[in-house]
């Protein structure tokens, strides 16, 4: 007969060996690197302090500078939001097909369902997938939606596990919360109407009561009134569902807060796209009158306290080491976006986009070259980098870090640049196409061609002596200009506008 004790050792010994290799596992599950990308709207190149700002202060955003890579030649595809978006999500430039420049807040959704996406790449990876704030690519299969029943598809058909948005933008209406694919706080007697093209119901308008303006509009923001803002687009119904201006920056830091502790055990990819500094600039009571540069600087400090308040949450959680926090903007800066919120008269000489030329909307440098910054303690050192990175190569960068295979054909423009976005090399793209409003442009070894539109010509800039984009040499170097404009020419064969 086997001795007791002796079966009490074998057991006692298992079970150890047992948690030894469930530690391990976990250990090795944990290896994988939380990710998360702070997407912060109209933010300009020289809005930072780490990028050179001297009226503002961004001590949160300076922090996370410091502790890893800032790019100085970090790009949106587009100088728009929707497409920046777009490319971002999938890998693909936004100009390829019609359909995807700015979008209303009651457009179908533009992302396909059935091809790779970012937040797929993560979920593919194991990862525990979340959006919270800003979406701007259209929701449901047609403009006609019942907002009162489930809206889909939307961000949970395309990869995430978790979604707390906004429809649109915040100038747009339906001026509502929504969680995964339901309004937020809907009454079933209180249907939501939505519509761009006439007025419906009899709510007040901007244009028709601009006494009942808080924040008036410079041009175009006149529909229905929420909160005392003129909109862009009419509705009606949902009252108790508006949310005010105010209380947006704290909602989606909260609901973000809330995402990382929830996922906190498991890698999570967390898609934290800020409202701020978009119109209309309504930051809550506490920053208002914060900065010197009226509400837009007030929206910037808003924005830097958020980020602060995050990276405070990575620290109690013990989460900073192994997280990739991803900071950028959309595209270029703008001042007057259609409120008289005195971001003009105000300005004080701070440079929204540095010193380089153009910003929102605008092909030139300022519309797409953003603050693109980049921390992983655990594998980053500190650095500033001259590499030219996409955000349109984040898709491809992530699957090949994580081995995740992308079929062929999707995720087309994406190329992998890992390596460059973590330091470990200090060049990016050769090649680069840049998107303005309604035109396009092509990067090639800091060579830079800009397509004629409106009435201007053909335009070539050395970006190595000429970043502010000063000086047109297409005529003094026509080799070089035919180059860029063949090389265009064949890299826009399926997105003829």
């Amino acid at each position: 007969m086997i001795d007791s004790f002796f079966i009490k050792k074998v057991v006692k010994v298992n079970l150890i060996l047992m948690g030894l290799l469930f530690t391990f596992f976990s250990l090795q599950a944990q290896q994988k690197p939380n990710v998360i990308i702070i997407y912060v709207d109209d933010l300009g190149y020289g809005d930072l302090s780490c990028y050179g700002a001297t009226k503002i202060a961004t001590p949160n955003v300076d922090k996370l500078s410091k502790a890893g890579v800032r790019f100085t030649n970090g790009h949106t595809t587009s100088a728009t939001c929707t497409p920046s978006r777009y490319a971002l999500m999938t890998g693909e430039y936004p100009w390829r097909e019609k359909g995807r420049n700015i979008l209303p807040g009651d457009a179908a959704l533009v992302v396909s369902t059935k091809n790779i996406t970012l937040p797929k790449v993560f979920k593919t990876a194991g990862y525990q997938t979340g959006i919270v704030g800003k979406w701007h690519l259209g929701l449901g299969d047609k403009v006609t939606k019942d907002w009162n029943g489930d809206i889909s598809p939307g961000p949970n058909e395309i990869g995430f596990d978790y979604s707390f948005i906004f429809p649109a933008t915040a100038d747009r209406v339906p001026t509502v919360f929504m969680e995964n694919h339901k309004v937020i706080g809907l009454e079933k007697n209180d249907t939501i109407r939505v519509d761009y093209q006439k007025k419906i119901g009899n709510e007040p308008t901007g244009k028709e009561n601009p006494e009942l303006l808080k924040l008036n509009s410079s041009v175009g923001h006149n529909n229905t009134i929420v909160n005392g803002i003129g909109r862009i687009g009419f509705m009606e119904g949902g009252k108790k569902a508006r949310w005010t201006d105010e209380e947006l920056a704290p909602t989606f830091l909260f609901k973000a807060m809330n995402f990382i502790e929830e996922n906190q055990k498991k890698p999570f990819f967390l898609y934290y796209a800020l409202h701020d500094i978009h119109v209309p600039r309504m930051p809550a009571s506490m920053f208002k009158g914060k900065s010197s540069l009226g509400y837009r600087g007030d929206a910037i400090l808003e924005m830097d306290w958020a980020v602060g308040e995050l990276t405070k949450q990575l620290d109690r959680l013990g989460l900073t080491k192994n997280t990739i926090i991803i900071f950028s903007s959309d595209n270029g800066p703008v001042l007057d976006d259609g409120y008289a919120d005195e971001a003009v008269s105000k300005n004080e000489g701070h440079l929204p986009a540095g010193l380089l030329r153009g910003g929102k909307m605008q092909v030139y440098e300022g519309g797409t070259r953003v603050p693109f910054i980049i921390s992983w303690p655990a594998q980053i050192k500190p650095a500033v980098s001259m590499a030219m990175v996409n955000q349109v190569d984040f898709l491809a960068s992530f699957a090949s870090y994580l081995k995740v295979p992308i079929k062929n054909g999707e995720a087309a423009d994406s190329e992998n640049h890992f390596n460059a976005f973590v330091g470990k090399q200090q060049f990016g793209r050769s090649v680069m196409i840049e998107e303005g409003f309604n035109n396009l442009a092509i990067v090639k070894n800091n060579w830079k061609y800009i397509a004629p539109f409106g009435k201007q010509g053909e335009q070539l800039y050395d970006l190595n002596t000429d970043i502010v984009e000063k000086n047109n040499v297409a005529d003094k170097f026509p080799s070089k200009t035919k180059e860029l404009k063949d090389l265009l020419t064949q890299m826009d064969g399926r997105g003829k506008r």
